[in-house]
């Protein structure tokens, strides 16, 4: 056996990914926020990115311009970038415009509401710390959670005293507050309403499992009253809140959807806006830009400002091609969509990434970046950009028909069902079959399942 080096040489395709285009396909896949926090950190990065300077920069920017010694031709520099802009609306504003749009009043959370109560009650001073001990243990449904036994240990009463102390908070505002269970949030609600119907109080106590699977019948032959006061007893239960604390701040931050894209019908057409209006409007430094035209070309700081010049101008071209993609997705969703934008939910069609990808002459993984986590506002309603790829059907016709589409139907035969006769999944199956979509009863109970409606045992009345 011999061993020693030898050198060949052999062709081989690989695929590299520069810094580059990694940083272009992360800055496609960004939403909104994410582009605008983004573009913050690349400032603090590269000191020839500037942000959205006011017009009247601009325009003093454009007369040093003219008065500068042209050694470095910009105009040929930025030729090798396709002569890419970033144009925007100003980000800042030289003077600050106070409205009463900036002035919004702090919700009340349940904490808040009942300590606030609780100043008013009739308690002796040394059980009020115990009162704001039970307010403050409340979950955000407005449930105790924790023992009688353990708050009594904790500040070495007996459990007499609190349970006193509790009595007294249940009578707050909102009715069925500090409830220790469903039964009990509710029996404090119709005890509050003055309500004092035993066979209220019994259906309460001890039927509602049977409420809640509408086994009435159950109901009607253990309280030896009729269907129909039943069906009365359980209309009103269902009246109460069983979630007293969800109607108060949880103190936490509301978060508001931002779309990524705003389709608007303007005069018989639909024009597609890509929401970079908040963006801050990219440009080169003008300091920077001096300082490289008079540094010397080999020294380390003309290198480095080359260097971060080069990053600054690929960031704003990624930018633009990030805007441009987006653009061009969306408009072939809307022109494969455009039944649903008309007429609604019920002409939704199949769609596939592969499909758009084809149409637009970009990789399927690219157009997933671009709708992915994004959102659009239209004149239906603000949709996930995801909700437009959906699977679906064919009828009998060979049409495809989306699966939101066929749910649409569904939710429409359930409203006009006969209440006291609701329709099962296997008739709803065949009032589809006679439409010309052909689905499973199986495939049926899933999608009622998706729009959270009752099986038809449940919406049964009588």
């Amino acid at each position: 056996m011999r061993l020693g080096f030898n050198l060949n040489i052999e062709q081989v395709q690989k695929l590299v990914m520069t810094p580059e285009l990694k940083q272009a396909i992360q800055i496609l896949q960004y939403n909104h926020q994410e582009l605008n926090q983004f573009i913050d950190e690349q400032v603090l990065i590269n000191p020839l990115l500037d942000l959205g300077a006011s017009r009247e920069g601009e325009l003093r920017k454009k007369q040093e311009e003219k008065t500068e010694k042209q050694e470095v031709d910009w105009k040929e520099y930025f030729k090798e970038y396709d002569d890419i802009s970033y144009k925007q609306p100003n980000y800042h504003k030289d003077k600050e415009e106070v409205s009463f749009e900036q002035f919004v009043s702090a919700d009340i959370t349940l904490t808040e509401h009942l300590l606030f109560q609780l100043q008013f009650a009739i308690l002796k001073e040394q059980f009020t710390s115990i009162g704001k001990y039970i307010i403050e243990s409340l979950d955000v449904k407005g449930y105790l959670n924790i023992n009688i036994s353990e708050i009594a240990s904790y500040f070495h009463v007996n459990e007499e005293t609190v349970e006193k102390i509790l009595s007294v908070i249940q009578t707050f505002d909102p009715p069925g507050i500090a409830a220790r269970s469903l039964e009990e949030c509710l029996l404090i609600q119709v005890k509050q309403k003055g309500i004092e119907d035993s066979k209220i109080l019994k259906v309460i106590s001890e039927h509602l499992d049977d409420v809640a699977e509408n086994r009435l019948m159950n109901i009607s032959k253990n309280l030896n009253i009729s269907t129909k006061k039943v069906q009365q007893i359980t209309d009103f239960i269902k009246t109460l809140e069983p979630k007293p604390g969800r109607a108060f701040s949880s103190g936490e931050e509301i978060k508001y959807i931002t779309p990524d894209v705003t389709v608007e019908k303007i005069d018989g057409e639909y024009v597609i806006l890509v929401n970079d209006s908040t963006a801050p409007r990219l440009s080169i430094s003008s300091y920077y830009r001096k300082m490289l035209v008079h540094e010397n070309k080999d020294s380390n700081t003309s290198k480095f400002l080359t260097g971060k010049l080069n990053s600054a101008m690929w960031l704003i071209k990624s930018i633009e091609q990030r805007r441009q993609t987006i653009y061009n997705v969306v408009k072939a969703i809307l022109d494969y969509q455009m039944d649903f934008f008309e007429k609604g939910r019920k002409c939704l069609k199949p769609l596939t990434l592969k499909q758009i990808a084809d149409e637009v002459g970009i990789h399927e993984s690219t157009v997933s970046r671009a709708v992915n986590g994004k959102y659009m506002q239209s004149p239906r309603g603000v949709f996930e950009m995801k909700f437009f790829f959906t699977s679906g059907v064919s009828n009998r016709m060979g049409e495809g028909i989306a699966s939101e589409s066929i749910k649409s139907m569904i939710k429409d035969m359930i409203d006009h069902e006969n209440i006291r006769k609701p329709l099962s999944d296997q008739a709803i199956s065949d009032k589809l079959k006679e439409k010309g979509i052909e689905i499973s009863r199986r495939t049926v109970a899933k999608y009622r399942d998706e729009m959270k409606i009752l099986s038809s045992s449940k919406r049964k009345r009588f």
